[in-house]
């Protein structure tokens, strides 16, 4: 008989947070996975628990190396408990290693479900909430982190981003950048916490904010792309879209279908826009050539 494996949200901020189910399953479960056995300790004592199971460290150094060990405990039937630092396992947390082998093994997986920074963050934004889409962390590096926003320029559901403190500012200017400074957000901080702040406002407006220095754990959530009909989208916009997609490492056939798409388009009518654009530019190049060569 296999065991169970029990994915359990905690706090983001305030320990009362917690929900009920989560005492009584850090008491019985057999097996106690943590991202940080020192935070784990923190939260049992707050909770007032003792733990009765063996606990063990599952971060992302050695999720790799412990997933089958654990896998192997579910396969025993253990009841395994997976906690993260705070929120829900597999969300920009460790998890998706352990709950894929424990599918691949026909083991049961199930949740407690806790607070959750990107729906807490979605909340309190005063942006649309109806469609949005998480994106986690962005790259380090400026050029991938630039990459990345590109492909997600036309995208119209609400974007929901985790970000480290002294990124942040380097993270909104890029978003200005791509997305527009006028691009409305809200940049969530501790929340939950005593010093939860949500500071709302332009993309341009919020970069310029955050260069002066912030702390704590940071959400940011930003508005969609604005909708715009055929009618309102030129030639010259409709092959910049062509080309940031490009640019992100799309391959222009699937860039063209993906505008057209978007823009309620026949695909005919973006190509022709994209090569009219490519004619144009070799035809200035060539002028520019006899130009020169007129001159010298």
């Amino acid at each position: 008989m296999t065991g169970t494996l029990v994915l359990a949200g905690t706090p983001i901020g305030d320990v009362a947070d917690a929900p009920p189910r989560l005492a009584a399953e850090l008491a019985a479960a057999d097996v106690i996975a943590a991202e940080d056995t020192r935070r784990l300790r923190r939260l049992t004592q707050a909770l007032d628990v003792q733990p009765a199971g063996r606990v063990v460290s599952y971060f992302e150094g050695n999720e790799a190396a412990r997933t089958p060990e654990l896998a192997d405990a579910l396969s025993g039937g253990a009841r395994v408990l997976l906690v993260t630092d705070a929120g829900m396992p597999s969300v920009s947390d460790p998890g998706y290693r352990l709950v894929a082998a424990a599918v691949e093994r026909g083991i049961k997986v199930t949740a407690v479900p806790g607070p959750s920074a990107v729906l807490t963050a979605l909340a309190v934004s005063g942006l649309p909430v109806d469609r949005f889409c998480f994106e986690g962390f962005l790259p380090r590096k400026a050029g991938e982190r630039l990459s990345r926003l590109r492909e997600s320029a036309g995208e119209r559901r609400t974007l929901v981003y985790f970000e480290a403190p002294h990124r942040l500012d380097d993270t909104l200017a890029a978003m200005a950048e791509v997305f527009g400074a006028d691009r409305r957000a809200a940049v969530c901080r501790e929340l939950t916490k005593t010093y939860e702040e949500v500071r709302r406002g332009g993309l341009g407006e919020l970069a310029a904010w955050a260069a002066e220095g912030v702390r704590g754990e940071i959400t940011v959530v930003v508005e969609g792309a604005p909708e715009t009909g055929p009618a309102e989208l030129d030639a010259a916009e409709l092959v910049r879209r062509v080309r940031v997609r490009e640019e992100a490492g799309e391959r222009r056939k699937e860039a063209i279908a993906a505008v057209a798409a978007d823009a309620g388009l026949p695909k005919r009518e973006v190509f022709d826009a994209v090569v009219a654009a490519k004619n144009a530019e070799r035809d200035a190049g060539r002028d520019a050539g006899r130009d020169a060569a007129g001159k010298g």
